[in-house]
């Protein structure tokens, strides 16, 4: 999925590392909000909690997500990413229908298909991308023009509470709660709306599922060819990204690195990497085989390690931290876009920033020199 002309970041891109942010969840639960505070007057009413919906806050709390948009854009971030993770009317709908579990019965795809067709959820999936956009996208125009330097809107597409690849019911190992149609169809509401409110790339990030992601890339090829954006030279880059477990697999679908790349590199991705995952302490061998096999730019924006109850954050790593393993990645000559996901606050992506400022980024298409090496000694 390319553009005719060389897009802007695909020139950063073979310069230097380009900076994504940290974690608006994490940044989120710095400001102290409560159920309250994500209701507001709209949704105060509603009969499930809301805290845990964090994409609400786009419509609830805009000032304090433009606010974190802000920061990580003053701590040195290029891409930054809209507060869409689940804004899809499928993750949505976790929030504001009933779970028939509770009463005996079960999702399945006809529960799903009520879903996908609930006028109320497909507006309110569709408003919240398009207003996050527009959040990101002031403040990206904002900071980029005060600093001279062009700053971009990645527009966030997180991995559904959903698996089309397994069954949650252990004696049914076909069943499945959900159709690649409904996924499809979902992520297409998502993108179109993501679209309009202005970002200049899509990212499919987070991926656990594969199949997800693949029904993802087709929402996104399909809105492309049937809103008539190929013929008008409007394709956005497509940045993929997925999370691995201890063994270097895709959480759900099981996936090497290598069996990952080989299902989506016909999408042509502007870039493929991983994020969220074990942490950046275990993450080198799996990153530093994506790299050796991919042609294209690698992004790692790894959690900041793992879940710590105890530490301010809810993460065990600090901003030195994060910078020090990011930069062990840079000299290794394994990646051309770093940041962080779970647990890196804006102080986080602030000494990544200055730590990688001035590497070089790597070598688009080639194989990293130290890869093979730097993988065997961190195994």
């Amino acid at each position: 999925m390319t553009t005719d002309q060389q897009h802007p970041l695909q020139k950063i891109l073979e310069n230097r590392i380009a900076i994504i942010d940290g974690a608006m969840g994490t940044t989120i639960r710095t400001y102290g909000m409560k159920e309250a505070d994500i209701r507001g007057e709209r949704f105060k009413d509603s009969t499930k909690d809301l805290l845990n919906n964090g994409d609400l806050f786009s419509l609830t709390q805009p000032d304090m997500i433009c606010d974190i948009h802000r920061r990580f854009l003053e701590a040195g971030a290029d891409i930054i990413e809209t507060n869409t993770f689940g804004a899809t009317s499928i993750t949505q709908s976790e929030f504001f229908v009933e779970d028939p579990r509770e009463h005996g019965g079960r999702k399945d795809p006809e529960f799903y298909q009520k879903v996908i067709e609930d006028p109320f959820l497909a507006s309110l999936a569709a408003e919240i991308n398009e207003k996050s956009a527009r959040q990101c996208r002031e403040w990206a125009d904002r900071v980029g023009t005060a600093t001279s330097r062009q700053r971009f809107v990645a527009g966030a597409i997180g991995p559904l509470t959903v698996s089309l690849s397994n069954s949650p019911d252990a004696d049914d190992a076909g069943f499945r709660v959900v159709t690649f149609d409904q996924v499809k169809a979902a992520y297409a509401q998502q993108v179109r709306a993501l679209i309009a409110g202005g970002s200049d790339l899509l990212l499919v990030e987070t991926i656990f599922d594969s199949l997800n992601a693949k029904a993802a890339l087709v929402a996104i090829r399909e809105v492309f060819d049937e809103d008539g954006l190929t013929a008008q030279g409007r394709e956005l880059p497509v940045m993929i990204s997925a999370a691995v477990g201890r063994g270097g697999e895709t959480m759900i679908s099981a996936q090497t690195t290598e069996a990952f790349w080989n299902a989506v590199q016909h999408v042509k991705p502007l870039s493929v990497g991983l994020n969220c995952s074990i942490g950046p302490d275990l993450m080198y061998p799996f990153l530093s085989d994506l790299s050796a096999k991919a042609d294209v730019a690698i992004s790692c924006y790894p959690n900041a390690g793992l879940p710590n109850p105890l530490s301010e954050t809810g993460f065990d790593l600090g901003p030195e931290d994060m910078a020090r393993y990011l930069g062990d990645f840079a000299r290794g000559g394994l990646i051309n876009i770093a940041g962080g996901c779970c647990g890196n606050t804006p102080e986080h992506i602030a000494a990544i920033a200055k730590a990688l400022e001035g590497r070089p980024p790597r070598r688009l298409g080639a194989v990293p020199a130290e890869a093979s090496a730097a993988g065997e000694r961190r195994a």
